[in-house]
């Protein structure tokens, strides 16, 4: 099982990324998938999620608006564009799967880190 993330790098305020997530070693339609971040000092916390379907996303207050989570499900890939990146944004992101039954387990991606910084 692997959750490959890539996309990360130094961006100006104001500017854009965009995160992918390659999921492979496992049915990638049976699970959620979420963006997770980090900050130093901080804990982890829930940025965006997607169900399995795709159908319902959720966002953390902060990133309404600016940041969208999206999935293929054809190409086992969930990606995060992140639009008017703010310091605050400063972070090793997470990708992560949550299977839909509880048999599934769960997975963790080794993450991707995001600096926005003049």
């Amino acid at each position: 099982v692997q959750l490959v993330e890539s996309g990360g790098g130094l961006v100006q305020p104001g500017g854009s990324l965009r995160l992918s997530c390659a999921a492979s070693g496992f049915t990638f339609s049976n699970y959620d998938m979420s963006w997770y971040r980090q900050a130093p000092g901080k804990e982890r916390e829930l940025v965006a999620g997607i169900t399995s379907s795709g159908g319902i996303t959720n966002y953390l207050g902060s990133v309404k608006g600016r940041f969208t989570i999206s999935r293929d499900n054809a190409r086992n890939t969930v990606s995060l564009q992140m639009n008017s990146l703010k310091p605050e944004d400063t972070a090793v992101y997470y990708c992560s799967a949550r299977g839909t039954e509880w048999y599934l387990g769960s997975y963790w991606g080794q993450g991707t880190q995001v600096t926005v910084s003049s």
